[in-house]
């Protein structure tokens, strides 16, 4: 569904869309970076506005978001297109898809709550492809989940401009931001973007009460070393704190990178040591079988308080006081 477009200038006979990092200008009848915006007549249009690629009913641990009313279901949307160009993007069939020749349902921001409400989910995300793809929908529905106390996620990659997260955030509730890598020529490699404004959201995310969680995909031989890694810890304790959860998740081959192997074990719990060590009170593992790599524990005295097995919670002894049943230490969660 073809809509006008919001946060957009012109520039001559071009427009300078405002939506992402990107700040893409666009010349009559040519598309922007992400292919789903246009400028027509003048006009910037957004092109996928409504248009669901993909809807399911998930575990909020899917996100993945372990601290966000945990064993709680979500009501899951995608559409088509990116901003971004990762060589190992896991839906890569929808994120670099044509919108004309992809499969997609309208689902009005109506009837999105609608379904929400009907399948007693608890919140509703926007996941699969980058959020802002079709950011116009995501704030006219999130804007209506508000009216109904259904609360609202971004699963995205962080690239959003401030423009457009100022108009987001009274909306927005959660999001887990993936934090690629911990380099600029990572970035530039293997995404086709920068990290700077990914690091910069992050911290407004976090500065403007949104709930955070960040997930890191180890990818062998390009961001799973140990500088990769303290690196990434470093920024998480010095500019969001060592109460936000962390996901170091096992990277398989996908797309253009099938050359490189899936991540080792070894790698993941290192990575997790390396957090913990530096004080990160809730870091997991994610993507590969453990024993406790997705469990809660008190970071004060290492009780279990919440257990999962894949993406479903086993027990929770946080639902009640959100303190720790052995010690009584506050736990960073919401419930």
């Amino acid at each position: 569904m073809k809509k006008e477009a919001i946060l957009y200038d012109e520039v001559g006979k071009a427009l300078n869309c405002k939506i992402c990092e990107r700040r893409c200008i666009i010349s009559p009848g040519k598309f922007g970076f992400c292919q789903m915006r246009r400028n027509d007549g003048g006009k910037l249009y957004s092109l996928n506005y409504a248009a669901a690629s993909s809807v399911a009913v998930d575990p909020i641990e899917k996100k993945p978001l372990f601290h966000f009313y945990p064993g709680s279901l979500v009501l899951s949307l995608g559409s088509v297109g990116c901003n971004f160009r990762c060589k190992y993007c896991q839906n890569w069939s929808i994120s670099q898809a044509e919108l004309e020749k992809t499969p997609t349902r309208e689902i009005s921001p109506e009837e999105a709550i609608r379904l929400t409400k009907e399948y007693g989910c608890k919140s509703i995300a926007w996941t699969y492809n980058e959020p802002t793809m079709w950011f116009e929908y995501t704030l006219d529905s999130a804007k209506l989940a508000k009216k109904e106390d259904i609360k609202t996620i971004y699963v995205t990659n962080g690239y959003m401009t401030d423009e457009s997260f100022e108009l987001i955030k009274p909306y927005l509730d959660a999001a887990n931001i993936d934090l690629k890598g911990m380099s600029e020529k990572f970035y530039n490699d293997l995404c086709d973007a920068r990290l700077q404004p990914v690091l910069e959201n992050i911290v407004r995310m976090h500065d403007a009460g949104i709930h955070i969680e960040v997930t890191n995909l180890m990818i062998p031989q390009y961001n799973d070393s140990d500088d990769d890694i303290k690196a990434l810890v470093e920024f998480m304790v010095k500019e969001v704190g060592v109460e936000v959860p962390l996901h170091f998740t096992r990277f398989f081959p996908q797309y253009q990178l099938q050359n490189i192997p899936s991540t080792e074990m070894g790698s993941l719990e290192n990575a997790h040591k390396i957090a913990k060590d530096a004080g990160m009170k809730y870091v997991y593992i994610g993507n590969i079988p453990t024993v406790d790599g997705e469990n809660t524990y008190c970071p004060e005295c290492g009780e279990l308080v919440i257990k999962r097995d894949g993406f479903q919670v086993v027990s929770d002894d946080l639902k009640k006081t959100r303190k720790c049943p052995k010690c009584k230490a506050k736990i960073d969660i919401i419930t």
